[in-house]
């Protein structure tokens, strides 16, 4: 009964993760068709994650009241329609729209991440949510590669509805295949808008650091996979071609460590052994980036930045939804995916600032936080665990 759930949820957020990898590379392309300024490039990009800051909690909060499986089919049915609005499209105002329409219904990870804390048990939490991982790199690998085959074949609107229809297929799947989970008793009463997952994260002493980890670590993540391709054209003259390989590679690496290694050995090893492990992976990592000039060289490091944040990001959202009560759990997974939205938004424009000044500066500078990362992990594995009682 529990495999069963976990294994059409994450079906479902594979084929949504596919139609958003699709339209992705694609935005700056559309953008420049349009003649808007480099700030209006910004917003279309950022538009999308500025969404899910904003929404991540209310979809999270929403869920805690309804139900798990409504907030999901909702977010995939708003998913279709936004792809839909994408394909139509004829302006930038428009592009702009459907990518916010996107943002919001796709803020629902974060339910996702609920769902899979209801239906395992502790041991289990780890392995769960590194299917969300697994999802994003296959997602991300496969994606890009379908919108650039779509792009290529001369028929502008057939990205938009090859998403579409991908979202279509995953709300179909749900439809007939994702049961609601098990409703804890202690269900959420009052209101959408509230603070009580964020009054829990602020008076629990070892879920900021929690956090603020996860927070900081997609960040620099973040940060590396905005500069990578540029990176790759100053210091190896890669082209288009030869970087799709490599990102073809770096989800590659992402799918054998979130799918094979993390759901293995995380039941095994405990999740504050892997947080500080991948905290320290992906800081030595960096730094081997940083001066990586051969092929091969360049490949083993990449293999150890994703391998890191493989191991550090279902670790810390296992350790957030146990130590969060049942009753407020999809809001506090939804207040830490505000948070990542937020990294992701300045993550690539720290990177990007960083590059102009110095070939080195965006690994040097995430390595340099990891690091410091990497001493706040090893004083969170020493803290006292503390109960999830109350609301």
């Amino acid at each position: 009964m529990r495999k069963s759930p976990l294994a059409v949820l994450f079906l479902v957020v594979f084929i949504d993760l596919v139609g958003f990898g699709i339209v992705l590379p694609l935005l700056p392309r559309y953008a420049e068709r349009y003649g808007v300024s480099g700030f209006e490039q910004g917003a279309l990009l950022a538009s999308f994650s500025a969404m899910q800051f904003l929404f991540a909690p209310l979809w999270g909060r929403l869920s805690d009241r309804i139900g798990r499986r409504p907030v999901l089919m909702t977010g995939l049915l708003g998913s279709i329609l936004a792809y839909t609005w994408f394909a139509f499209a004829d302006g930038y105002s428009a592009l702009l729209l459907s990518r916010i329409a996107a943002g919001i219904f796709g803020a629902t990870i974060g339910t996702a991440q609920a769902y899979i804390a209801d239906v395992t048990d502790d041991k289990d939490r780890g392995r769960g949510m590194a299917l969300i991982g697994a999802a994003f790199g296959i997602g991300f690998t496969v994606g890009p590669a379908i919108g650039g085959i779509a792009a290529g074949s001369g028929h502008d609107r057939l990205p938009g509805f090859i998403a579409a229809g991908l979202s279509l297929a995953a709300f179909v799947t749900a439809a007939f295949a994702l049961p609601e989970p098990p409703r804890h008793a202690s269900r959420r009463e009052g209101g959408l808008f509230g603070f009580g997952g964020l009054r829990h994260v602020l008076s629990t002493p070892t879920l900021p650091w929690v956090i603020g980890l996860q927070v900081f670590a997609t960040f620099v993540f973040a940060m590396f996979e905005s500069t990578l391709s540029l990176w790759t054209r100053a210091a190896f003259g890669f082209a288009e071609r030869e970087n799709g390989w490599l990102f073809t590679w770096v989800g590659f690496c992402l799918v054998v460590a979130q799918g094979a290694v993390v759901r293995r050995l995380m039941p095994k090893v405990g999740e504050l052994r892997f947080v500080v492990t991948g905290t320290a992976l992906l800081a030595s990592g960096l730094v081997g980036m940083a001066w990586a000039r051969s092929l091969p060289l360049l490949l083993g490091v990449l293999c150890v930045i994703v391998f890191g944040f493989a191991m550090l990001t279902p670790s810390l959202s296992s350790l957030l939804s146990r130590r969060s009560p049942p009753s407020i759990q999809g809001e506090v997974l939804g207040i830490n995916q505000s948070g990542l939205s937020l990294a992701r938004i300045f993550g690539p424009l720290a990177g990007n600032v960083l590059l102009v000044r110095g070939l080195e500066l965006p690994a040097l500078f995430g390595a340099a936080l990891m690091i410091l990362c990497l001493l706040a992990a090893m004083r969170l594995s020493r803290l006292p665990a503390p109960s999830p009682v109350g609301s």
